[in-house]
């Protein structure tokens, strides 16, 4: 029987039981949804709304059913509409009428609001366990790649060489600031939607503080429509999933383009690549193939939730039941994918000499060449201009800057001698840009050590928590 039957004088359409029901989703919130209603009965108790007797028997009624739940002894009921209903409809089945004193001060509007929260708090730990995870893999191979050479690019295009492990590192930033925006939505979930009830609050003597608490949040949500009635929080943390996954498809991409024999920098273990049906000499980058797709899907989940919220009046409404699929697809896709790229990463093989003689082609230390000039007094445009000069000379004659001779060097400026050669050498090049978050192994050793410590702080906070 549903909870309403008694205003209505027929069943409702199968199809419309069908349509309207959330269990086959909903149901991964279990647990939140009873250590809400533990919290909740306890409070309904010390409050004198129910009686002591009836709170421990809705109590231990509700850790029976967490047990036997977790333990399989207890399967979900499918003709349930939620896992609020079935929750409360198995408790009254096992302890009577004092199961039905449960929901008393409460309604399912508020009691889903809590239990989402309570969920994707837990969700956001385990997600930044896992980027720390990739971030701690990232700092590793920075270490190993301190003087790995490699071109940096531009457009797709060849630009000026860097070291693989600045390049790891800048990935190791973004991470850092994805891990930030998971913080600040986590902080933003510190307010407890209980006791808010359909949209009024109750008329009952609750103590939302003690809720709130008992839950582990700081304090009540402080106006009773907002409470049940916004899932911003649920919008800013698929938003931040989003940029996670954008932040992970720039780097499957550059894996993948990396795995190709027009680049080979890399090889990826066998473990992480897959075969051909046809051509046995293939070895493709699935892996990242299918988290540069699946970021799609996690950017299309944040679409779903802003749509679903934008035309909507207060408070609850039915739409608001679309929230869950969206942010338990983006929870589940990013935990996938995180726990797949970091393994892949970190059992991958470095091609360096390979790394290295694309570092030697296509004029990346031009830039050095005007600078060599500038550092002599050259305004920089008119180094900039002689040194394009040079290059298409080079271009014609089938030379490197390397390989130019010293006097067509001196023919395009007289400023130009022998130490041109060493200054634009790419180990020269490399470890002169010494200036703050460049590529000389300086520099990325101080860039390192920020993560570090950035990991220590994350570690302390999970500590203390």
């Amino acid at each position: 029987m549903k909870l309403w039957a008694g205003r209505f004088s027929k069943e409702a359409d199968e199809r419309v039981n069908d349509f309207n029901s959330s269990i086959r989703f909903d149901c991964r919130m279990f647990a939140q949804d009873i250590t809400g209603s533990m919290a909740h009965a306890q409070m309904l108790a010390d409050q004198g709304i129910i009686a002591a007797d009836d709170a421990r028997k809705i109590r231990e009624g509700l850790a029976g059913i967490l047990e036997d739940l977790k333990s399989g002894a207890l399967a979900f009921d499918p003709q349930a509409e939620d896992i609020h209903m079935f929750v409360e409809q198995e408790l009254t089945r096992r302890i009577g009428d004092a199961g039905k004193r449960l929901h008393t001060a409460r309604s399912r509007n508020d009691q889903v609001a809590l239990d989402l929260r309570l969920y994707l708090r837990e969700e956001i730990l385990q997600i930044q366990a896992l980027i720390s995870e990739l971030l701690e893999t990232l700092v590793s191979l920075a270490k190993e790649h301190l003087n790995t050479i490699m071109p940096g690019y531009t457009h797709l295009q060849r630009a000026q060489p860097i070291t693989l492990a600045h390049h790891f590192m800048a990935y190791a930033n973004m991470l850092m600031r994805d891990m930030g925006r998971l913080k600040d939505a986590a902080s933003r979930m510190e307010e407890c939607p209980l006791g808010c009830g359909a949209l009024a609050g109750v008329t009952y003597p609750i103590d939302r503080e003690a809720t709130a608490a008992a839950l582990g949040f700081s304090r009540p949500m402080a106006n009773s429509l907002d409470g049940v009635s916004d899932r911003d929080y649920a919008v800013e943390l698929c938003c931040a999933f989003a940029l996670l996954m954008t932040h992970l498809s720039r780097f499957s991409e550059e894996i993948i383009l990396w795995c190709s024999w027009e680049f080979k920098f890399i090889e990826l273990d066998d473990a992480f690549a897959t075969g051909s049906s046809i051509m046995p000499q293939k070895k493709n980058p699935d892996v990242t193939e299918l988290i540069r797709g699946k970021t799609g899907r996690v950017t299309g989940d944040l679409v779903t939730l802003l749509t679903m919220m934008k035309g909507i009046p207060l408070a609850y409404n039915k739409d608001m039941q679309e929230d869950k699929e969206s942010i338990f697809d983006a929870v589940d896709t990013v935990k996938l994918c995180l726990r797949t790229f970091t393994p892949m990463l970190r059992t991958m093989r470095v091609l360096k000499e390979n790394m290295r003689t694309a570092a030697a082609k296509g004029f990346l230390n031009a830039t050095d060449c005007a600078d060599y000039l500038t550092k002599k007094g050259v305004p920089f445009r008119d180094a900039y201009k002689v040194t394009g000069s040079l290059v298409a000379q080079c271009i014609e004659k089938g030379l490197t800057l390397e390989t130019l001779p010293l006097e067509d060097y001196q023919k395009a400026h007289p400023l130009f001698d022998e130490t041109i050669y060493p200054a634009i050498a790419l180990d020269t090049c490399v470890s002169c840009r010494t200036s703050q978050g460049g590529p000389a192994p300086s520099s990325v050793e101080k860039q390192i050590a920020l993560a570090e410590a950035f990991l220590q702080g994350c570690q302390k906070e999970e500590n203390h928590g």
